[in-house]
């Protein structure tokens, strides 16, 4: 956990689908209960999909 966050999943943003795949399993991720949003992370180039706090983690 970092800042408060959970980071679930991470997409390079140089795919040739973009943020799609981010947000296609941030969707799926929200159909089971968790509060998943997709966020850029400049640092590394990558969309990660991530939680805000433990409290979000839906039995993970």
């Amino acid at each position: 956990m970092m800042n408060g966050r959970v980071v679930l999943e991470s997409f390079p943003a140089g795919g040739p689908r973009g943020s799609w795949p981010a947000e296609e399993f941030a969707r799926d991720r929200r159909s089971e209960g968790q509060r998943a949003e997709v966020v850029m992370d400049l640092s590394t180039d990558a969309f990660l999909v991530i939680v805000r706090g433990k409290a979000d983690l839906a039995d993970s």
